[in-house]
């Protein structure tokens, strides 16, 4: 089974939202250039044509977030978007940006958070924004971010107030996640490296998502790099050393795609695509070449006999991010 952009679930609706998402969304961290995490500078001339060849392409569904290289990855997808209507006289159908609010120099105040939209709204050029995500709130005080007229509140007070359409939390810490999906007021859950080929910590954390209607945006699948150049010989998954049980599973993935004619790479974004309680599979892109070698992974059949060999390579539940200590 794939999911390929000519199936008929290649859009599907994100939730109870009524928007829609391709299966298959572009993750602009690297558009605004991290050189630190990604070893190469992104040209703004290059991550705006980039932009544009997205829209072009069946994928419809942009990431981002205000922090992202102080806000280049916004402005560089919003004067691509300008450039695209400038040409085209519209954009494509169902497409869709998200964003996420994002801390500065420490402060997640109510005050920040709307800044943090406003900010958003006008280096993108989308006005009222469609999704925007609480960014990384593992990192912050629970009980500061939660009070009266704090970050939480503020956020749902802006989509009370028509400047957001739509609310949802993106975080990596699964158990400080479960905290803020409890309040019940988020619509759309991104979670990072804990649902992927070698970590399945977000299990309980996506189900409790969907059993509340809370659609599920699935990040990070290739774990920082590692699961997609396993031959690189990297050793960190999630921005902090493998453990040396995740290294000898993912080297025996590595094999087992090999000999099925397909590399780990495509291996981690089809179990993502092929999962139903995945919405949307968020893949960083930076170079043109990456949408179709993206596409063309979509493609690739893999037997059931297959996948159930790759699951009974993860390595156990102590080795993942977030194993319970």
């Amino acid at each position: 089974m794939t999911t390929a952009p000519d199936d008929p679930d290649w859009m599907r609706p994100l939730g109870a939202t009524g928007l829609m998402v391709s299966a298959v969304t572009a993750g602009g961290g690297p558009l605004g250039s991290m050189p630190e995490n990604f070893g190469y500078e992104v040209a703004e001339a290059d991550a705006v044509g980039l932009v544009r060849d997205i829209l072009d392409s069946p994928i419809r569904t942009i990431d981002t977030s205000n922090g992202y290289s102080g806000g280049a990855s916004e402005r560089r997808i919003g004067l691509g978007i300008a450039e695209y209507i400038q040409q085209h006289g519209g954009l494509p159908r169902n497409s869709l940006v998200i964003t996420k609010v994002d801390a500065r120099d420490g402060d997640y105040s109510g005050a920040r958070v709307r800044a943090s939209v406003a900010e958003s709204s006008a280096r993108l050029g989308i006005e009222p924004l469609p999704l925007v995500h609480l960014h990384d709130p593992e990192f912050h005080d629970f009980e500061t971010m939660t009070a009266p007229g704090g970050a939480v509140d503020t956020l749902v007070r802006l989509r009370d107030e028509g400047i957001v359409g739509h609310i949802g939390l993106a975080g990596g810490d699964v158990h400080q996640m479960a905290r803020y999906l409890a309040l019940d007021v988020f619509e759309v859950l991104l979670v990072h490296n804990r649902w992927t080929l070698v970590d399945h910590s977000a299990k309980d954390l996506i189900e409790d998502a969907k059993a509340r209607g809370v659609a599920v945006v699935n990040a990070a699948i290739y774990g920082g790099g590692i699961l997609a150049a396993a031959e690189r010989g990297l050793t960190s998954y999630g921005y902090r050393p493998a453990r040396p049980e995740t290294l000898a599973a993912i080297a025996r993935m590595d094999a087992l795609a090999r000999t099925n004619g397909t590399d780990l790479a495509t291996v981690a974004l089809q179990s993502s695509l092929r999962d139903p309680l995945v919405t949307t599979t968020v893949v960083g892109f930076s170079k043109p070449e990456r949408i179709d070698s993206i596409l063309a992974a979509t493609r690739v059949e893999l037997s059931d006999e297959f996948w159930d060999e790759i699951d009974a390579l993860r390595p156990s539940p102590e080795n993942w991010l977030d194993a319970e200590s």
